[in-house]
C-alpha cells in the first residue's frame, strides 16, 4: 500500500460548522509535507482524517492505488506522533520502542529496536525510564516507537510544541535528518511558521478550513498569493496603491504620489487598486536626502517612529506622510547606521522583490491570530 497520498474533495462538517471545506491535496511519496495554519483552521482535523481517527463527511483518501477512506485506523499503514508523547513510565526506553512489535509478536524485535534507537541516537539510554531523560529525548523515543512499525506515512501533530525554543530548533533539524534517512512520507501539522519552513519540502497554508496557498517554503515566502499568506508566513508591508501603467516587464503603480514598480509575474492583481507588498528585510532605510542604499523604487518623507534591537537585526517602524507605518529589518553590521525615533528617512527597494495582491482582501488577515 505504497505511493502518493491523495485527498480528493475531502470534507469535514460538524452540524452547521465546516471544519474542512472540500479540498484536494497530493502528498508525494517520501516527501516532508507541512500543514501550516492558526488554531481552528482545520489542519489537525485533516490529519485525523488521514489517520482514521475522524470520518470525513465527504471525499476520498487514497494511498497509492488503495482507497483507505473507511479503513479502520489500526489497519492503515500510518502512525502518529502527538505533542504528548504518551510513553509508558514503567517501561524502559527499549521496552517503549518495542512495545507495538511485541504485541504483534514480530520476530527479531531486539534487533529492530536497537537499529531504531541508533537512528534517533538514543542507544546509550536504552535502559533508562522516560522520567530519566529530557523532553527532547522523550520526543525522539516517541518518534522511534512510531517508525519501528515501518509505516508508509508518519503523521506529526505539533510534536515539538512542548519543547523550549532552543531545543525545538535542534529537533527541527533532527527530524529532517531522520526523515531524509528513512525516506518515509512525513506529514507535519504545526502553527509555527519557522518550524514548517525549516523542515518541509512543501507547505500547505490553511485558513478557515481551506488551503490558501501551497508550495515550497521559498515560493510561499517570496511570492505570497493572498494577504493571509503574506502576513502569516513571516511579515509583510502591504500598502494601498493604484495600477497606472506598464513599463516593459513591470507594472507601474501610484503609491500616494510615488511611482513604484513591480514585476508583472509577481502581480496577483494588475488592475485598479491593489495591495503593494514588500518584505521588511527587502527595504533599505537611509537618512532623508542622503545617498540611497540600493537601486530601485524610492519613497520619501518617512519618520522613524520606533526602534527595536532584536539581535541579528534592528527593527524600524517608519511612519509615512499618508499615515501608514512601514516596517524595516536592517541587519546589524559592524559600523552600521543607527537611526533614532524622530529621524527623517527615505526608503527604497528593488522592484523585483515586490508583489501585488487583490485589494478586496483584508490587509490585516493573518496578523492577529492566536497560536495554538
Amino acid at each position: 500500500m505504497s505511493g502518493d497520498l491523495r485527498l480528493s474533495q475531502i470534507t469535514k462538517e460538524y452540524g452547521d460548522f465546516t471544519a474542512v471545506a472540500p479540498l484536494d491535496l497530493t502528498v508525494p511519496q517520501g516527501s516532508f509535507f507541512a500543514l501550516l495554519g492558526p488554531s481552528g483552521c482545520g489542519k489537525t482535523t485533516t490529519l485525523r482524517m488521514i489517520a482514521g481517527l475522524e470520518e470525513p463527511t465527504a471525499g476520498t483518501i487514497q494511498l497509492g492505488d488503495t482507497d483507505i477512506t473507511w479503513l479502520k485506523a489500526f489497519k492503515r499503514p500510518v502512525n502518529t506522533v502527538f505533542q504528548s508523547y504518551a510513553l509508558f513510565p514503567h517501561l524502559t526506553i527499549r521496552e517503549n520502542v518495542g512495545f507495538g512489535l511485541r504485541r504483534r509478536k514480530v520476530k527479531d524485535v531486539d534487533a529492530q529496536v536497537t537499529a531504531m534507537l541508533d537512528l534517533v541516537e538514543l542507544g546509550h539510554l536504552a535502559d533508562r525510564k522516560p522520567a530519566q531523560i529530557s523532553g527532547g529525548q522523550q520526543q525522539r523515543v516517541a518518534l522511534a516507537r512510531a517508525l519501528v512499525n515501518q509505516p508508509e506515512v508518519l503523521l506529526l501533530d505539533e510534536p515539538l510544541g512542548a519543547l523550549d525554543l532552543k531545543l525545538r530548533r535542534q529537533m527541527q533539524l533532527e527530524l529532517k535528518r531522520i526523515q531524509t534517512e528513512v525516506g518515509l512520507t512525513f506529514i507535519h501539522v504545526t502553527h509555527d511558521q519557522e518550524e514548517a519552513m525549516t523542515m518541509a519540502d512543501t507547505i500547505a497554508v490553511m485558513n478557515a478550513g481551506r488551503i490558501e496557498q501551497m508550495g515550497s517554503p521559498t515560493e510561499l515566502y517570496d511570492l505570497p498569493q493572498t494577504a493571509f499568506v503574506a502576513n502569516f508566513l513571516g511579515q509583510s508591508n502591504l500598502v494601498a496603491a493604484t495600477v497606472t501603467d506598464t513599463d516593459g516587464d513591470y507594472v507601474v503603480t501610484d503609491m500616494h504620489g510615488h511611482r513604484i514598480r513591480a514585476r508583472k509575474e509577481r502581480a496577483a492583481d494588475n488592475k485598479g487598486r491593489v495591495w503593494f507588498g514588500i518584505r521588511p528585510e527587502k527595504v533599505h532605510v537611509a537618512p532623508a536626502g542622503g545617498e540611497p542604499l540600493g537601486v530601485g523604487s524610492a519613497v520619501t518623507g518617512g519618520v522613524v517612529a520606533d526602534v527595536s534591537f532584536v539581535g541579528v537585526s534592528t527593527q524600524y517602524l517608519i511612519r509615512m506622510p499618508w499615515g501608514d507605518e512601514i516596517t524595516v529589518f536592517e541587519q546589524n553590521l559592524v559600523g552600521g547606521q543607527r537611526l533614532r525615533p524622530g529621524d527623517e528617512v527615505d526608503l527604497n527597494w528593488d522592484p523585483d522583490h515586490a508583489f501585488l495582491l487583490d485589494s478586496s482582501q483584508d490587509a490585516t488577515a493573518g496578523t492577529q491570530l492566536e497560536d495554538a
